[in-house]
C-alpha cells in the first residue's frame, strides 16, 4: 500500500470540505445526544465503555479515530478501522428492557452511530453557514459510507443521500426513547468533570470560570442543533426559537474559529494529509 497517497477520500472530497470546520467539535457533541436516545446502544456504551470516568480521553480517541479515516493514508485508515473492529468484536451488553445480551458490533447499532455522527457533522457545518450545494451534501453522505465499511457495515445498508438519512431517521425513531441512562448521559455531556488542568479553578471554588462557561455554550448550541423531534424526546417543546438560537450561535462560534490562526486548528493528521497532496499536486503539474 503506496505510504504516501491521498486516504480514503483526498482534496476534492467533500468530506475534506467539511472536516476542515472546527466548527464540527459542536457537531461531535450533537451526534452523542443523538446517540444516547436509542436504548440498546446507550446500555452498550454504558456498560462496556469507561467514559465517564476518562470522558476526555475517549474523546481525544474517538477525534483521532475520525481524523485517522478522513486524512490518514488509506493503509492508516484502514489499520484503526481493524483495530477499532477487533475492539467492538470482544465486547457484549444486555439489553435493561429484555434482559437479552447482545454484541456490540450489531449492524443496527453501527449503523445508528454512523449516521447520527455523520449527519451531525454535516448539518452542523452547514447551519454554521458553510456552503454545500444539495449534490454535496449527498456526495458526502456518499463518501462517508466508505468510512462505514471500515467499521464492518455494508456501505448498501448504509444511507448514502440526504434523502435515505431523513428515510433511515424515520425507520428507526419508534426505538428511541427518553431512558434514565440518556438522560444521565446528558446531564454529564452538558456539564462532565474537566480536565485536571483546566479543573483547577473548580477545586479553589471558581465552579463557572472561563474552562466552564466556554464548554457550556458549545455544549447548549450544541443541544440546540439537534431536531426537533429529539428536542421533544428529551422533555423540550422543539420549538422554531431553539433552532433560530442554536443557528446564531453555530455561526458566531464558526466566525470566531475563523479568527484563530490554522495552524492552531490543524492537527498533525490534517496537515500531514496536506502536504502529501500538495506533493501530489506539484508532481502532477
Amino acid at each position: 500500500m503506496d505510504s504516501d497517497d491521498l486516504g480514503l477520500f483526498g482534496p476534492g472530497s467533500v468530506t475534506w470540505k467539511v472536516h476542515e470546520e472546527p466548527i464540527l467539535i459542536v457537531a461531535g457533541l450533537r451526534s452523542l445526544y443523538l446517540q444516547a436516545l436509542h436504548p440498546r446502544a446507550m446500555a452498550g456504551v454504558a456498560q462496556s465503555s469507561n467514559y465517564r470516568t476518562d470522558a476526555w480521553g475517549r474523546l481525544v480517541r474517538t477525534a483521532t479515530y475520525v481524523a485517522t479515516t478522513v486524512y490518514g493514508t488509506t493503509a492508516e485508515a484502514e489499520a484503526a478501522g481493524a483495530r477499532l473492529r477487533r475492539l467492538h468484536g470482544r465486547l457484549r451488553a444486555t439489553d435493561t428492557h429484555t434482559g437479552e445480551e447482545f454484541r456490540i458490533d450489531e449492524p443496527d447499532l453501527l449503523r445508528w452511530v454512523h449516521v447520527t455522527e455523520v449527519e451531525s457533522f454535516l448539518s452542523t457545518a452547514r447551519r454554521a453557514g458553510l456552503p454545500l450545494s444539495d449534490a454535496e451534501v449527498d456526495g458526502y453522505y456518499t463518501e462517508q459510507r466508505r468510512a462505514a465499511a471500515l467499521v464492518g457495515l455494508d456501505p448498501a445498508t448504509v444511507p448514502g443521500t440526504a434523502a435515505e438519512v431523513a428515510e433511515y431517521y424515520g425507520a428507526v425513531r419508534p426505538q428511541l426513547r427518553m431512558t434514565r441512562e440518556a438522560a444521565e448521559t446528558a446531564v454529564f455531556l452538558t456539564a462532565p468533570p474537566l480536565p485536571w488542568k483546566l479543573s483547577l479553578p473548580v477545586r479553589l471554588g471558581l465552579t463557572l470560570g472561563p474552562p466552564r462557561w466556554a464548554y457550556l455554550g458549545i455544549a447548549g448550541t450544541a443541544f440546540g442543533l439537534l431536531p426537533p423531534w429529539a428536542h421533544r424526546m428529551y422533555g423540550g417543546l422543539g420549538l422554531p426559537t431553539t433552532a433560530l438560537s442554536a443557528d446564531l450561535s453555530v455561526r458566531a462560534l464558526r466566525l470566531a474559529f475563523a479568527a484563530v490562526p490554522r495552524r492552531y486548528l490543524e492537527g498533525p493528521l490534517m496537515q500531514a494529509a496536506k502536504e502529501r497532496a500538495a506533493r501530489h499536486a506539484a508532481l502532477a503539474g
